[in-house]
């Protein structure tokens, strides 16, 4: 179950003294289960909660996990470090994204994972996306590139910096990561 830590309850305690009586905390995840994965947390005016909401006593106030995003909030834990600046507030949420496949499971669905779960969102910040073409027998991983990596100056530098890094650390096994994008035909899209 969702874990709140006793400086993140006195954090939303606090934030709710502005808000209109009777207002909790409802907590939601846009696409479980997927690469994309996404919390939102927002104040819940009373009335506004759903019937198959499941309700968490916070001792202060309630939080209200939506039903479908409860699986992938099983063992989350909610946290507010405080620093400098004020503090930060933290969501860990090891099932938010989906389960990982086990260490014996066929080498192209962990490829892939690791593709949707880790190297799309970092190349999605320059409005790119990689995509698996195929392992091979001899493991080794053909990837296409597309989106703002597609015809990219940099794609060689994602590719052996970040994909072909991050992708031995997940992956071990794999002998090397083959770039089969044709990058003369791209139009450079993120560095117009």
């Amino acid at each position: 179950m969702l874990t709140i830590t006793p400086a993140a309850r006195d954090y939303f305690a606090k934030l709710l003294t502005e808000q209109p009586e009777g207002t909790n905390l409802r907590i939601r995840i846009d696409q479980p289960g997927t690469p994309t994965a996404e919390v939102e947390l927002t104040y819940c005016p009373p009335g506004e909660q759903q019937d198959s909401d499941q309700a968490v006593d916070c001792q202060v106030f309630t939080l209200f996990i939506e039903a479908d995003s409860a699986k992938a909030l099983e063992e989350a834990m909610i946290d507010f470090e405080s620093n400098a600046m004020g503090g930060e507030l933290n969501i860990r949420a090891p099932g938010l994204r989906g389960d990982r496949p086990n260490d014996d499971a066929p080498l192209n669905e962990r490829v892939s994972w690791v593709l949707q779960a880790r190297i799309n969102p970092m190349v999605a910040s320059h409005g790119g996306h990689v995509s698996l073409v195929q392992v091979t027998e001899e493991k080794d991983v053909v990837l296409q590139f597309g989106g703002g990596c597609h015809g990219c100056g940099m794609v060689d530098v994602t590719l052996k910096q970040g994909v072909e890094t991050t992708m031995k650390q997940e992956v071990p096994e794999i002998r090397r990561i083959i770039d089969a994008t044709d990058h003369a035909s791209g139009e450079n899209p993120y560095y117009r």
